[in-house]
């Protein structure tokens, strides 16, 4: 009993014993209220946004932060419609790309056919990029106003209105915590890069800590309730019994 009691509270100690290399205010900032049920690793972005071209093509911050989740965790990406002429036909057709499952075909294509060419001035446009990117259009065009595709945008526009978004690249971690770019080393792009990914690495791990020791915390209530219950049953067993010898004489 006394291993099983040494084991778990060393447990807690591994849990706690990392050191913050991060701080609330510099590399990120906690909300002053949370949003609930949003996925783990959020990103929101546009399109029509040059820093996000400049994230996703120069910086490839999107990647390299993917590279450092924990197994398990995914990153998300919201495409956001208040950029733009055509920010609201883009944030469907980013729909169509997640319901599809094709994010990855079209991120780059779309970001060079918006920005870099200006092909993109109509909603044919946009079908276009998505087919010369090798995604059918009897495929886009069936999803395009499909249920999952519209549920994917409501989903989109109401964590953009959850989070209160001012302005794009914003990335959020847990529903919690804000990254904050300005905090950040911005004397060298490979460092910055780096301190961005190991932020929210730092964070979702901080994150995974916390549910781990509640889930310690519980059990050891849990365990602490029900070795007291045996001992109290041991008790009563012993009383009962000899009150039973007793009785016998």
């Amino acid at each position: 009993m006394k291993k099983i009691w040494l084991a778990l509270a060393g447990m807690i100690l591994a849990f706690s014993a990392s050191a913050a290399q991060i701080t609330d205010g510099k590399q990120y900032i906690t909300l002053d209220k949370p949003v609930a049920g949003e996925p783990q690793v959020l990103e929101f972005f546009s399109f029509y946004c040059p820093h996000c071209y400049q994230f996703e093509e120069v910086l490839h911050v999107s990647d390299n932060v993917k590279k450092k989740l924990p197994e398990g965790v995914k990153m998300t990406k919201y495409h956001v419609e208040f950029l733009g002429p055509l920010g609201k036909d883009l944030t469907q057709a980013w729909a169509v790309a997640m319901a599809l499952g094709v994010e990855d075909k079209i991120t780059v294509p779309m970001f060079e056919a918006v920005q870099k060419n200006q092909t993109v001035q109509t909603v044919a446009d946009i079908r276009k990029v998505f087919v010369d990117a090798g995604v059918k259009g009897e495929d886009y065009d069936a999803a395009w106003n499909s249920f999952v595709v519209k549920s994917l945008v409501a989903q989109q526009e109401k964590a953009a209105a959850d989070f209160q978004l001012q302005g794009v690249p914003a990335m959020y971690v847990n529903g919690k915590y804000q990254l904050n770019p300005q905090g950040m080393d911005t004397s060298n792009m490979d460092v910055f890069v780096a301190q961005y990914a190991d932020t929210v690495k730092q964070l979702v791990g901080e994150e995974i800590k916390n549910k781990r020791r509640l889930l310690t915390g519980v059990f050891l209530f849990c365990a602490h309730n029900y070795f007291s219950a045996c001992c109290i049953i041991s008790v009563s067993c012993r009383s009962f019994s000899s009150q039973s010898l007793f009785s016998q004489h």
